[in-house]
């Protein structure tokens, strides 16, 4: 089974693709990084674009959007520089923290670039979403986000962080919202709620899961949660991330581009298309560098 899926992914993909999710991280730099820690053999190594576009290139993918994985205010220019030279790359997800006294004054000193396409805020770096939202300053910094015409990712998804999105995108109804990594919990009930409102977008991203200390690679085990996720979403507002290099701690690349790919492909090259690149650009409004993007 597992060479089979192999084989199958590296078959050539016809449709273009960008990569909604993926990480950049070079642990050689003075300063270190604080993720992924040294025990991490599988992901302890330089993570940078020329890495990645030679291992994306059999699967026709001639975009991405890189998701800050630091919450050090300076790594964000870290990666506006690592990835300006690179076109593969068409913007990044950086990383503030609303509600904190400097945050207004980074987010316009970043957002004046135009691969700065938004932030990353929800279940990560020890912070309190769930106590935070509540605060105005919070929630203020949340609005100029959404003001500044940038996206803001979620973060590892819990029944209390989708019924938390519930309440910003209450309190902040024009914020453009993607929410990631869901195919790793069972949809809450909030989720309805959420999909009810346009500007939410989902990625169908860290799909492949664990049972038994096993990593599942049959599609077949995974249709049922992603029927739900593509139901109460549709067509037009999902994503495809791939979670690189972190995906690496599941399985290589190809096999979870493929285990997608199978999905996706029965419902025709309008889906696919859709899904793999199209509504990438409704949810985050990024502009294309080469050719390959602009025929998008």
């Amino acid at each position: 089974m597992l060479r089979r899926t192999f084989l199958a992914a590296m078959a050539p993909t016809p449709q273009p693709v960008i990569d909604t999710h993926i990480h950049l991280f070079d642990p050689r730099r003075p300063q270190g990084i604080p993720w992924p820690k040294p025990d991490n053999k599988a992901l302890y190594q330089p993570a940078l674009p020329d890495r990645y576009r030679k291992l994306v290139a059999p699967h026709n993918v001639v975009g991405a959007v890189m998701v800050e994985c630091s919450p050090w205010v300076e790594d964000n220019q870290w990666v506006l520089d690592t990835i300006r030279k690179e076109p593969i790359m068409v913007g990044m997800i950086g990383n503030l923290e609303p509600g904190q006294p400097d945050f207004a004054k980074h987010l316009d000193r970043f957002r004046k670039d135009p691969l700065f396409l938004g932030l990353r805020y929800g279940n990560l770096w020890d912070r309190d979403f769930h106590g935070a939202i509540s605060k105005p300053a919070v929630l203020a910094d949340i609005k100029r986000i959404a003001d500044a015409g940038l996206t803001m990712d979620s973060a590892n998804p819990t029944p209390q962080l989708v019924a938390d999105l519930v309440r910003v995108t209450d309190a902040v109804p024009n914020l453009r919202l993607v929410v990631d990594h869901l195919p790793q919990i069972e949809p809450p009930a909030d989720l309805a709620k959420l999909a009810q409102r346009p500007q939410v977008f989902i990625k169908i991203s860290e799909v492949l899961r664990r049972v038994d200390g096993q990593v599942i690679t049959d599609p077949a085990f995974y249709k049922a949660r992603l029927d739900q996720l593509t139901g109460l979403f549709g067509p037009d507002r999902i994503l495809f991330g791939s979670d690189w290099p972190n995906s690496d701690n599941w399985a290589p690349y190809a096999q979870g581009f493929e285990l997608v790919k199978s999905y996706f492909a029965p419902k025709g090259p309008e889906a696919m298309a859709k899904y793999f690149a199209r509504n990438s650009r409704a949810a985050y409004q990024w502009k294309p560098r080469t050719a390959a993007q602009r025929a998008l």
